[in-house]
């Protein structure tokens, strides 16, 4: 219902006219009787129909055959994958990052979730010269310069002048949002940025930031309205990664789950463990964040968690292809550096209670 009219294909006189009287979504003139709009717009009675039809088709997609899915799939096979420059979990994944899906990275603070990012950003933008990435940055952790650094460690070759860079990072549209509502608002229109831009993938860091501030969670009306706003979230960039056949990659947060003695059974208490808290207690352990509903929003989940100082580990911990399997690793100035002899497999669970490692501010130990 949000979804704008000027990406309907309607003319260029038909949208001025409807923007001059404030209609700009699809909902703003589905809301409206054909009269209505017709006294309102002084179109003919064929034009107004026009609109109306075509508002109604982009809210209420046409029903698709399974085998109308398998050919658009067979088709698009080449491009059903997004390289992450990393062998081992390319291979893995079957091709890398899945288009038209949300892809979720998640792990304590410091462990590299930012750097994934932006690593797959200089990976999208190597894709073609004409293509951007929109980067919605929710807790102020966009850095130019480290792009830039990961761009000219990877690829010197490509990036070997001070020009080829500043073009690089002229296709990076950051968008700083700060609140919830503000983050609404951009996912709502983010259709026509994408267009504009030419965007070929979308990335939000953090998907958990904004809520965890905003939604006090010992409320309980508070954790209701969190997993709606959640749900309405994840189903805007599904839709839009389908629709424009992209990969959509968000970091998240992880937090205390306390089951034995509070018997919470899914959302967390917003109790922020990004350095400090033990991974395992007699009353709870670290996972990720945002419960069990937002878990079954994504479709591959990657876990990050400390090992060491040096080492970390990235773990496959929901994926329709790939098995329970984690990769060691180190923090470059390339990015996220694979350890050749680094992968194994593991016990996997439900990934919205897989126990994660995390390092004590206080000794820089690694918690289990």
């Amino acid at each position: 219902m949000s979804k704008r009219l000027r990406c309907l294909g309607l003319e260029k006189e038909v949208i001025n006219r409807l923007h001059k009287h404030n209609l700009i979504t699809c909902k703003d003139v589905l809301v409206r009787s054909s009269l209505e709009l017709l006294n309102l717009l002084d179109l003919g009675y064929s034009t107004v129909l026009d609109v109306v039809d075509k508002s109604s088709r982009a809210c209420a997609p046409t029903a698709v055959t399974a085998l109308d899915l398998l050919l658009v799939r067979q088709k698009g096979k080449s491009n059903a994958f997004v390289k992450t420059s990393l062998e081992s979990l390319d291979c893995v994944l079957r091709g890398g990052i899945p288009v038209a899906s949300i892809t979720e990275v998640a792990g304590p603070s410091g462990c590299g979730k930012t750097q994934f990012c932006l690593m797959m950003t200089v990976q999208v933008l190597m894709l073609d010269d004409v293509c951007g990435v929109i980067y919605i940055d929710t807790e102020s952790a966009f850095d130019a310069f480290r792009l830039v650094e990961i761009a000219s460690s990877r690829c010197p070759d490509v990036f070997e002048t001070d020009e080829s860079l500043k073009l690089l990072a002229s296709r990076v549209f950051v968008c700083n949002e700060r609140t919830c509502s503000d983050l609404m608002k951009r996912l709502e229109h983010l259709e026509e940025v994408i267009i504009e831009h030419k965007a070929k993938l979308v990335i939000v860091d953090s998907i958990a930031s904004l809520v965890r501030k905003e939604f006090d969670p010992s409320l309980s009306k508070n954790m209701i309205e969190r997993t709606k706003l959640l749900s309405k979230q994840a189903a805007i960039l599904k839709l839009i990664a389908e629709n424009y056949s992209i990969p959509v990659l968000v970091t998240n947060q992880v937090t205390t789950r306390f089951v034995q003695k509070r018997g919470l059974s899914d959302d967390d208490l917003h109790i922020d463990v990004s350095d400090s808290l033990h991974a395992e207690t007699d009353d709870g352990y670290v996972t990720v964040a945002l419960g069990n509903t937002w878990s079954h929003c994504v479709n591959t989940r990657l876990i990050l968690q400390f090992v060491d100082d040096k080492w970390r580990e990235i773990m496959v911990a929901k994926s329709p292809v790939a098995p329970f399997i984690k990769f060691i690793y180190t923090i470059e100035d390339k990015g996220i550096v694979l350890e050749d002899e680094g992968a194994d497999q593991y016990r996997g669970t439900d990934p919205g209670l897989q126990m994660i490692k995390v390092r004590s501010a206080a000794t820089s130990d690694v918690i289990i």
